[in-house]
């Protein structure tokens, strides 16, 4: 009886510990504050506008890598209100495309539509990051699904967007993606 009751604690403790983990140390426990003070500031109208290009990955659920992916981007800025378009092109062959509508609220706030995005995503701008959370409906060919997303993206100092995003259904990590975003030269899209 008492050998059942240490099981059970134990699985309760570790239970416990991986709560906290991911409240507190884990890739879901950052908050826009936490960059608040860094450098450069990210400015949505000023990186994110032009031409942009796009490297990334995506890992599955076990951490491995189940695509690779380059992007051409074209953002444009009236004001507050941006219009992204996206052209994805997979290791597979396959291509994606989509268009974001970006809007820019006081104190850093950012709302994002998309057309395979439910509803609004919600985000904020602080420092050099972005954090922005928003449903996705993955197309019919991927199984349909809706993940929960968690985006961050952060500036560095040369101008380049280190973008990672964590997609969940309930609750439980299914992908990963990881990816850079640059502004495209002319000179350099046509060599």
């Amino acid at each position: 009886m008492n050998s059942i009751l240490l099981i059970l604690l134990g699985g309760f403790i570790a239970i416990g510990l991986m709560v906290l983990r991911r409240r507190y140390l884990g890739f879901l426990a950052q908050r826009p504050d936490d960059y608040r003070q860094t450098t450069p500031a990210l400015d949505l109208r000023r990186h994110l506008n032009g031409d942009i290009r796009c490297d990334g990955v995506i890992y599955g659920p076990l951490g491995r890598v189940t695509s690779r992916f380059e992007g051409l981007f074209n953002a444009k800025w009236e004001g507050q209100t941006g219009v992204m378009t996206e052209h994805f092109q997979y290791d597979t062959g396959t291509t994606q495309d989509r268009a974001w509508t970006l809007s820019l609220g006081p104190e850093g706030q950012v709302k994002a539509t998309a057309p395979d995005v439910i509803g609004t995503g919600e985000g904020k701008l602080a420092g050099s990051s972005l954090c922005l959370r928003y449903s996705i409906r993955l197309p019919d060919a991927a199984g349909g699904h809706v993940l929960n997303v968690v985006d961050w993206m952060y500036l560095m100092p040369n101008g380049t967007i280190v973008n990672r995003s964590q997609f969940r259904k309930y609750g439980i990590k299914v992908a990963e993606l990881v990816a850079t975003l640059h502004r495209v030269d002319r000179t350099e899209e046509t060599a």
